[in-house]
């Protein structure tokens, strides 16, 4: 397998971060990944760039999973199951699947990346996270040098969380996703519990909506937003909404009468990174060519020529100001490489 030489990542990342690699491959195969010589090489499974800080040069090998190809697997009286290649991007598989009259992914609309990807990241928007509709994966294994498979089970997802990120695969390139098959129920029910989402909906005067209007609707409520990475540089939302104890949400609570909350499963309690990030005062401030969003305070972007050490800079003095202002720790979203 012929790898290109010290290839500039620039293009690769939707922060337009600069960083060479040593060695770069685009697989549009699976049969690509079981050259022998992949074995040994230090790598980085690269899909869309949309979740990604490069903090300088890569020394080793990027993979960059290109693998096209979608189709209906098979269906059952309760189900569609629709398998798709790790390099499709995933906005269009989720409008081809509703196109085609397969619903139930309409509330992942327009986020950025790949088909490959969003299972390691259990990417979620507007009350639904992609866990909800998996069916199951397969993957080469570079150190079995063997094609492996994962159920929804073993996959042990979790808040933008999965067994890929807790074994740390994500970061040292055990483990190349290839395809992924989803399990869309044949008993549709519309996902709008979500204010922005019904205002929307209101918005477009539609009272009854099919899975292509909330899909319309979230895609306008993601459009005036969030900016386009093509215009502006970003990686979506930069933080993980911080879940907290109980206690310490009550008394934040009656400090900022406003703060939103959202009470989880084990008794914790969702916080909103973005309100927090506003109320500390870094809604539409900038560090050197690095800010937060004018219109979403989640959203870090590049204000043009940053490299990742100003993301770093950046990232940090947000983490501090909200950890002063509310005694919160805020997790990044993104891979650092």
């Amino acid at each position: 397998m012929n790898a290109e030489q010290n290839v500039d990542l620039t293009p690769f990342n939707t922060l337009a971060l600069p960083g060479q690699a040593a060695r770069y491959q685009r697989i549009t195969t699976p049969e690509q990944l079981t050259a022998a010589n992949l074995a040994n090489e230090k790598r980085f499974i690269l899909g869309g760039g949309s979740n990604l800080v490069l903090t300088g040069d890569f020394p080793g090998l990027i993979l960059h999973m290109a693998i096209p190809g979608k189709q209906l697997l098979t269906e059952d009286a309760e189900a569609w199951y629709i398998e798709a290649g790790a390099g499709e991007n995933w906005h269009d598989f989720v409008q081809w699947t509703l196109a085609q009259g397969w619903p139930g992914l309409e509330n992942l609309s327009l986020i950025p990346g790949t088909v490959g990807a969003a299972p390691i990241q259990n990417i979620g928007a507007y009350g639904l996270e992609v866990g909800e509709c998996f069916h199951s994966l397969t993957a080469w294994d570079f150190e079995k040098q063997a094609v492996v498979g994962f159920d929804r089970e073993s996959c042990r997802f979790a808040y933008r969380n999965s067994l890929f990120k807790q074994q740390g695969w994500h970061l040292n390139g055990r483990m190349a996703i290839t395809s992924v098959v989803f399990r869309l129920p044949k008993a549709w029910q519309p996902n709008i519990r979500y204010a922005d989402v019904t205002q929307q909906l209101a918005a477009q005067e539609v009272a009854r909506p099919t899975p292509l209007d909330i899909a319309a609707a979230i895609i306008a409520v993601r459009q005036r937003k969030l900016p386009d990475p093509t215009q502006i540089p970003n990686t979506g939302s930069f933080f993980h909404n911080p879940v907290v104890e109980a206690g310490l949400a009550e008394r934040l609570a009656t400090d900022y009468p406003g703060l939103p909350r959202y009470p989880q499963p084990d008794g914790r309690v969702k916080l909103a990174a973005g309100w927090l990030i506003e109320q500390a005062g870094w809604k539409g401030k900038n560090l050197g060519p690095v800010g937060m969003y004018e219109k979403q305070a989640l959203v870090l972007v590049n204000r043009g020529g940053a490299t990742g050490a100003d993301v770093l800079r950046t990232m940090a003095a947000v983490q501090a100001a909200v950890q002063v202002r509310f005694g919160v720790a805020l997790t990044p979203e993104p891979i650092f490489l």
